[in-house]
């Protein structure tokens, strides 16, 4: 992660405040893991968090464009919310990393799983689901992109749903190395934990419009912020129709502040017309300054 970026000085001012916030070493997590370690999602959060608001400040150093409207796949809507100014990102770090915890409390490590299923529309990952679950949780939880949906639940359930999913014509279920059921009903211990935590974060109203995981929708109002963001934990990311109003609020450029291509190249599966740059290193900021 970020290794296209270390000379910048932004990244590495990002990386110390979020190393600050929660005293370790963001940066050597980031750069050396182990694997095992950045996977679970207790570090794997605040890293990405800290991934996408330095590359963010690369992106604003250089005089890149203000945009018109923000949006990030689920923890990356904080990242969205800390480019808006409406979480401060030492309360941002703190804040996802007590998200993950209560995440990782309310599912032990082993007991839930989740899988991307390649090749099979919503509907019929949805089907697939209601036949797996047999008494477990299963359910689609990323609506990624046409033919790209993420399940979650008990581990015993997603896997059912791989097997059934690859009878019914998918193209491939592929297991994901996280060690929580994110946006499942399994979450909802931990969306109630989050919501009461959340009453103690300072939260502004946005400069730039987020459109939120659950409800493709923006807020100006804290507690709107607030239950958006709990709600979020158990429901699905509709990332589909979040590509769709952006496109359709008349943006004609989608820039990715991370550290992957993930998010462009699932534009380009939403919407080929809706070009999308990804930024992880220098050639990659160039060629976005130039377009």
């Amino acid at each position: 992660m970020m290794a296209g970026w270390g000379s910048h000085a932004e990244v590495r001012t990002t990386f110390q405040e979020a190393s600050d916030a929660l005293g370790l070493d963001v940066w050597a997590m980031v750069a050396d893991g182990p694997a095992e370690w950045l996977n679970q999602t207790v570090n794997t959060q605040p890293a990405m968090l800290a991934a996408d608001v330095a590359v963010w400040r690369v992106w604003q150093a250089a005089g890149g464009a203000a945009p018109a409207l923000l949006a990030g796949h689920s923890l990356g809507e904080y990242a969205a919310l800390v480019a808006a100014n409406a979480l401060g990102f030492s309360d941002a770090i703190k804040l996802v990393r007590f998200r993950a915890e209560a995440m990782q409390a309310a599912v032990p490590e082993g007991v839930g799983a989740m899988a991307a299923i390649l090749g099979l529309d919503d509907d019929s990952v949805r089907a697939v689901c209601a036949e797996a679950a047999s008494g477990d949780v299963v359910e689609a939880v990323n609506l990624n992109s046409p033919g790209q949906v993420v399940i979650a639940g008990n581990r015993a359930a997603v896997e059912r749903a791989m097997v059934l999913a690859k009878a019914r014509g998918a193209k491939r279920a592929l297991p994901l190395p996280v060690s929580v059921p994110s946006h499942s009903t399994l979450m909802v211990p931990a969306a109630e934990k989050l919501l009461a935590h959340l009453q103690m974060i300072a939260i502004a109203p946005p400069t730039i419009p987020v459109l939120h995981n659950t409800d493709v929708h923006s807020h100006q109002d804290a507690d709107a912020i607030r239950a958006a963001l709990a709600k979020q934990l158990h429901t699905p990311v509709r990332w589909v129709e979040t590509v769709r109003a952006i496109k359709a609020a008349g943006a004609g450029r989608l820039i990715e502040c991370g550290p992957g291509k993930v998010l462009a190249g699932l534009t380009k599966r939403i919407d080929d017309s809706l070009p999308a740059r990804a930024l992880v290193d220098e050639a990659s900021l160039a060629a976005a300054l130039t377009e």
